[in-house]
């Protein structure tokens, strides 16, 4: 009988499946495309047709985030108290919609209490670096994310200035990605982000600047030399945010907060970002293009 050539795939092989397209980063692109729409379509959805609905989706991503948060430093061996971390973060929230501005330090301070009380019960061992850690989440995840809340609290223009502050961060990231791909030459923070270079962090400012005088000029009604104070201020916190969570991630040992999204990682690794532009964004309109 003749040898069967090696080289020859057996009648019942099959070939082996394409590999998944791919990002630059090594992420599933389809997924990701398909998650980060269906994302903005929700956020757009609810922000611009039942102010509601977007309160609820705040709440919902700040639950979701902080969950995340805890569940990461565990895999360092530090346990924050989920419990009060979750409930606290909810009510920061509602104190927020319900009272404004004075209901957010209230909602931290209550938060920080029930962490403290709630981690008595497994003993002394760990305390310190639990207690910390969970009031660092507290502060960090519904704490920032209460500002977003601040920023739609005005009735007659409150869902554009949080459309405002999304968009100057989005333009933010695609400047900075764009220059840093065409002209990147000297590395930002080589040790905490190695993609990020100082002609890409000038992009997010041009390009925020610019998209800033635009939206403060033609959305919000204002003076577009405070649009671009907005928008250069808008895409310094988010490169800030979007550092110290890969600082944060590189600390711990993982790539990702978790596998929630596929294509993108976890909700806070999209929330990143977010979280510093809202307290800047709220800061900068607040004293500079109040509402009508």
């Amino acid at each position: 009988m003749a040898a069967v050539d090696s080289k020859q795939a057996a009648p019942d092989e099959q070939p082996d499946p394409p590999p998944e397209k791919k990002s630059r980063a090594g992420r599933n692109l389809p997924a990701a495309i398909g998650v980060g729409a269906a994302l903005g379509g929700l956020v757009l959805a609810s922000l611009l047709l039942w102010k509601p609905a977007f309160y609820a989706v705040i709440v919902a991503a700040i639950v979701v985030a902080t969950w995340e948060m805890v569940r990461a430093v565990g895999t360092a061996g530090i346990r924050p108290p989920m419990v009060p971390l979750l409930v606290g973060g909810a009510a920061m929230a509602w104190l927020t919609w319900y009272a404004g501005a004075e209901g957010l330090p209230y909602g931290l301070i209550g938060t920080a209490i029930a962490v403290l009380v709630w981690r008595l019960a497994d003993g002394p061992a760990g305390y310190q670096r639990d207690v910390v850690t969970g009031l660092l989440i507290a502060a960090y995840v519904p704490f920032l994310g209460g500002f977003v809340m601040l920023l739609l609290a005005p009735d007659n223009d409150g869902h554009l200035r949080v459309l405002a502050m999304l968009a100057a961060v989005v333009m933010s990231d695609t400047g900075g990605y764009a220059f840093g791909v065409f002209l990147g030459r000297h590395k930002l923070a080589p040790t905490i982000s190695p993609g990020k270079t100082w002609e890409g962090f000038a992009g997010s400012l041009f390009t925020a600047g610019v998209g800033g005088a635009l939206l403060v000029r033609f959305v919000l009604d204002g003076h577009w030399y405070w649009g671009v104070v907005f928008g250069v201020a808008v895409a310094a916190a988010s490169t800030v945010g979007d550092l110290a969570e890969s600082l944060l991630k590189r600390d711990l040992g993982v790539k990702d907060m978790s596998s929630l999204l596929p294509g993108h990682g976890g909700l806070m690794d999209r929330l990143d970002s977010i979280l510093l532009a809202a307290p800047v964004a709220y800061a900068v309109l607040t004293n500079l293009v109040p509402p009508g």
